[in-house]
């Protein structure tokens, strides 16, 4: 097996695996998935926003804001699991295909 073929498929599995995050807070009623607070949840946490988190707070708006791709948190949890997975794809996707023009580009200079 090709060290490509092996590659896609840990892929694949990370991406299959991506909604473990959002499963198991729900299972142990543990709150938000683990590092997925927003301000509100970080000052309910610590007591406190720190100062450059509340700065920088508003410079970068996700693209798929909670992974929901429009369900919002009130849908159920299988859903929201697929949505996170599909979220997975997307962002592999897209880091995939910078990775893949980055080398042709490189590759091309070297030439």
């Amino acid at each position: 097996m090709s060290a490509a073929k092996k590659l896609w498929i840990g892929l694949a599995l990370l991406v299959l695996i991506s909604p473990v995050g959002l499963i198991l807070p729900e299972v142990f009623k543990a709150g938000s998935a683990w590092g997925e607070w927003g301000l509100d949840e970080i000052e309910s946490l610590v007591g406190y926003i720190p100062s450059g988190m509340a700065k920088l707070a508003e410079i970068w708006h996700a693209p798929l804001p909670d992974y929901a791709l429009k369900t919002g948190e009130e849908a159920s949890i299988l859903h929201q699991s697929l949505a996170y997975a599909a979220s997975a794809v997307i962002g592999a996707a897209v880091a995939a295909g910078i990775t893949i023009l980055i080398g042709r580009v490189l590759a091309r200079h070297e030439l």
